[in-house]
């Protein structure tokens, strides 16, 4: 098996193997983002017609995913990528009714309040997370009860009560600092006093399935040599993905 065809897995992804992985490569933005959404999905309770919003949606991978297998209505939201570039993947995959792309700050979304059920981040929940006055903004657009899951990259121990793994820290440079530890997750969360039912976890397999996928992107590239994959094969340490999920709490009666 070559490690693109590695990348199909229904034993232990069904949902996610029904695409394409070329396809999914085409609109590489980061480690296989079906596989971490399928994995966060218990946690969710999609139901159809739900709404959601998919916060750092990117080339539109995960807004795909959610539209077919949910049967929700997305707003894929992303602060980079301009809509019309989203677009043409959404009507390539036959959602473009049921997907709209936004590009827009997490920190002033131009939606109205309590506009979604849920908010799914997959892979970008680092680039603005860590800030402590930035849920309270995110949770408006959210209705009393909805879910907020999301994905991440982690360490353990947690950067900020450790050294980071040289190797690491000379990759990726100060971005380690957001990669927090399933317990910096929950606790960060738990003290906005903003959420019930909070729960945080690595994902299962993340550090092997980050592996998989970057020996799939170098096959594409047709790269002889990955820094980053040669990282991950040789890091001893807890690398991977983190996971975080919990529901809005409703104001005090």
């Amino acid at each position: 098996m070559d490690a693109i065809d590695a990348l199909i897995r229904p034993d232990r992804y069904p949902l996610s193997s029904r695409y394409d992985p070329r396809w999914l490569l085409d609109l590489d933005m980061g480690p296989h983002p079906l596989w971490q959404l399928e994995d966060l999905l218990p946690a969710l309770d999609l139901r159809p017609g739900m709404r959601v919003l998919d916060l750092g949606s990117g080339r539109g991978a995960t807004s795909v995913f959610l539209a077919r297998e949910c049967g929700v209505t997305v707003t894929a939201c992303d602060l980079w990528l301009d809509p019309k570039l989203v677009e043409g993947a959404l009507r390539e995959a036959g959602v473009e009714d049921s997907v709209t792309a936004v590009q827009a700050d997490v920190r002033h979304l131009p939606f109205p309040d309590d506009a979604f059920d849920a908010i799914v981040s997959i892979d970008a929940f680092e680039y603005f997370g860590t800030d402590v006055h930035l849920l309270p903004l995110l949770l408006r657009v959210l209705k009393d009860g909805g879910a907020i899951g999301m994905t991440t990259p982690g360490l353990e121990p947690d950067p900020y009560e450790a050294d980071v793994p040289e190797t690491v820290s000379v990759l990726f440079g100060y971005e380690v600092a957001a990669w927090h530890s399933p317990d910096w997750w929950r606790r960060h969360w738990e003290l906005s006093g903003l959420l019930d039912g909070i729960e945080a976890s690595w994902l299962p397999d993340s550090r092997e399935n980050w592996i998989l996928w970057n020996r799939a992107v170098r096959e594409v590239k047709g790269a002889e040599k990955d820094q980053v994959l040669a990282v991950l094969e040789e890091l001893d340490g807890q690398i991977g993905f983190v996971m975080a999920a919990g529901r809005k709490r409703p104001p005090a009666a």
